[in-house]
């Protein structure tokens, strides 16, 4: 026993070894017909070594050789599993008909291994589409195999079935366990190599087990209890006994009939022979104990059995040590002077029924082991590759394709699923598009209320300066503003801002922004001290942490003096009536609404007649076109320039247009406000 668990035990890792390192060295590429037929016969070579490592018990040979193909087959290429077949049966029948390595057994071995590459192939192209089995499939179909195996051994030898049993008693369980085992250990191998092992201890949450994996767990538990409640009738004692009692009935009858028409002759049945069971024995005497007729004549007869037939009934099954051997025996009368007595082994009686019962055990794993697979596939096709597809227009439709439709109509059920889910799709999509359009009036709504709030009149009863301002959001409505109003009779106050986001959000802080900064403005109140008390106004209630930037000018229109504030926007640019445009970098402050508390300061410049002033939100030089390329302000100030002499309405044309030349096809993912002012003196 020993020897045998360490040899088997060596032939299944050397197994679970080599498919590791083929594995881990070709994955799961497209091997070419060279690699597939050298791995068949690498395996095929390992079968032959599984014949020959194998426990010898002279008729019957205990080996894990297939193994070999199924390996090959499943985990590699089904070429590779067919030839490691043809390999592996091959050498088995040269191996037993002219070397006499178990004999007895040749033939149903032969045929078991060469059987085990093309089902290996079946299975890797029609149930397991050409991916590999997981480690509890793998024991199944090693179990499958080796079951095979033992019932081709009762298949091929139905005139010695005794002796068949003994073999398949003797190596059934090791056999089937050792390829069961081992064929799930190349299974985990080469999970292991492909990095996909999972600790098996750790309990899989219910929603991520598929339907059908717990279908087939049920039909599995479902199986193995039909198998075991057949396995357990057959086994019944009580059962053996009876039908061993019907068998001595049935030779009971034949023997009275011919030894009946022997007499009826006028021969003598001396000679007379007939079987009962494979060791029973019979014999027939006179009233005087004379022998008449039985097995070899006279030699079984003894004094003890004509005490039996006189002290029991006739037609009566009953037990009695008949030499020295527990045997089931029966009394007829042929005639009215002669007896039958008939005996057959109680040995042979259960071991009638043992054959039965492994036969049929065998037969019966095979059968529903097929009704498994059959039923599993028909599962997968016609409800989890259903539900495949039926998930995967959902997935689609969550994702916002919602011209996606379910056509799975192989089924009522699934084309009741599929009509009601498009309907319930193109339902939704009704109420989005009245959402939209409910939505879109109400931005057109917001739009042409911020864009009225927006100063339009560029006409002024002022002759000493020339002003424009354009706004063009991202979206419906933006974050950006200019404005630009008179805090006294000769002063102009210019205001450009960007709010932090986009939408509604931004258009809503943008109001409220504008609106504090005129109202103190138009009060008389100090730039620094207009910044600051805005800025502590934004902070209250500013839950969403939004803030504005925001540059903003006082030009005194009879001296062209301009007292600045810059609270994080972008820099100026100013062109003097003598020189070109050019970035003035004057000091940044925060932007308004990131910090309560904070403190501001001013700047001056000087404006001569002529001089013109450029503000303008970052939407400008931060637009990019299909390359990420951005406009940058080198690009706006050679536009400036080169419009320098333009009115203030071509400038901000000009610089929208070249800009809109640059970006191309690519779209415009922030708002661009920009306001022109040239000082006239």
């Amino acid at each position: 026993m020993a020897e045998m668990i360490a040899k088997m035990s060596i032939m299944t890792l050397i197994y679970a070894g080599v498919t590791f390192l083929i594995w881990k060295q070709a994955g799961d590429r497209k091997n070419p017909v060279d690699n597939k037929i050298a791995v068949g016969v690498l395996y095929g070579i390992m079968c032959i070594f599984s014949t020959h490592l194998g426990i010898d018990y002279g008729d019957m040979l205990v080996n894990v050789r297939d193994l070999g193909p199924l390996c090959a087959g499943l985990f590699f290429d089904p070429v590779s599993g067919i030839i490691a077949g043809i390999i592996g049966g091959a050498e088995r029948y040269v191996a037993g008909t002219m070397f006499g390595v178990g004999t007895f057994t040749t033939v149903a071995c032969s045929i078991s291994t060469a059987l085990a590459g093309f089902l290996a192939a079946f299975l890797r192209i029609f149930i397991f589409k050409n991916d590999r089995p997981n480690v509890a499939y793998s024991f199944f179909m090693g179990a499958f195999v080796e079951v095979f195996h033992m019932y081709a051994i009762f298949f091929t030898h139905r005139n010695e079935l005794s002796k068949a049993y003994l073999v398949v008693k003797t190596c059934s369980v090791p056999m089937i366990l050792f390829s069961a085992f081992g064929l799930s250990l190349v299974a985990l191998a080469v999970r292991i190599s492909a990095g996909e092992w999972r600790n098996p201890l750790k309990p899989i949450p219910k929603k991520e087990v598929p339907v059908s994996n717990r279908f087939q767990v049920w039909l599995f538990g479902v199986t193995i209890a039909v198998l075991l409640v057949s396995f357990q009738f057959t086994m019944h004692s009580r059962e053996a006994v009876l039908e061993s009692g019907w068998d001595l009935d049935y030779t009971a009858e034949d023997i009275t009939y011919a030894f009946t028409h022997i007499r009826a002759r006028g021969g003598s049945a001396e000679s007379f022979q007939h079987h009962v069971g494979y060791y029973g024995t019979f014999c027939i005497i006179d009233e005087d104990e004379n022998v008449l007729a039985g097995t070899d004549f006279d030699k079984y007869y003894t004094p003890e059995l004509g005490k039996l037939i006189k002290t029991h009934e006739i037609n009566e099954h009953f037990r009695a040590k008949v030499y020295d051997e527990e045997s089931l025996c029966l009394i007829q009368k042929p005639s009215d002077d002669t007896y039958l007595f008939l005996q057959i082994p109680m040995s042979e009686v259960f071991q009638m029924r043992d054959v039965k019962a492994y036969e049929t055990i065998l037969a019966d794993i095979l059968i529903f082991t097929i009704i498994y697979v059959l039923v599993s596939m028909l599962v997968e096709e016609l409800v989890v590759n259903n539900l495949k597809e039926v998930n995967k227009s959902l997935g689609k439709i969550t994702e916002g394709h919602l011209d996606e439709a379910v056509n799975v109509y192989s089924s009522y059920e699934f084309a009741v699923l599929s009509d009601d889910i498009n309907h319930t799709v193109d339902v939704l999509k009704g109420y989005i598009d009245a959402a939209e359009k409910r939505i879109e009036q109400e931005l057109l709504l917001a739009h042409t209320i911020q864009d009225s709030a927006l100063p339009k009149n560029f006409v002024f009863d002022h002759d000493g300066f020339e002003l424009f301002a354009t706004v063009d959001p991202a979206r419906e409505v933006g974050g950006d503003f200019y404005d630009f109003f008179f805090v006294d009779t000769d002063k102009l106050a210019l205001v450009i801002a960007d709010v932090s986001g986009k939408g509604i959000p931004a258009a809503l802080f943008m109001m409220r922004s504008k609106t504090a900064i005129r109202s103190l403005a138009e009060t008389g109140n100090e730039l620094k001290d207009i910044f600051e008390k805005v800025n502590n106004e934004l902070c209250a209630g500013n839950e969403i942490n939004m803030f504005v930037t925001v540059w903003m000018g006082i030009i005194d229109l009879k001296t062209g003096d301009v007292r600045c504030a810059n609270a994080g926007h972008e820099y100026p640019a100013i062109m003097h009536s003598d020189g070109a445009f050019e970035l003035l970098k004057d000091k940044h402050h925060p932007p308004l609404g990131t910090m309560e508390g904070l403190r501001f300061s001013e700047y001056d410049m000087h404006l001569d007649p002529g001089d013109i002033l450029y503000v303008y939100t970052d939407g400008v030089p931060e637009a990019i076109n299909i390359s990420e390329a951005q406009y940058g302000t080198d690009r706006m100030l050679l536009v400036l320039d080169s419009f320098k002499d333009a009115s203030m309405e071509k400038l901000l044309d000009a610089v929208k247009e070249d800009q809109d030349v640059f970006v191309g096809e690519a779209d415009q993912f922030d708002d661009i406000t920009m306001l022109g002012f040239r000082y006239l003196g």
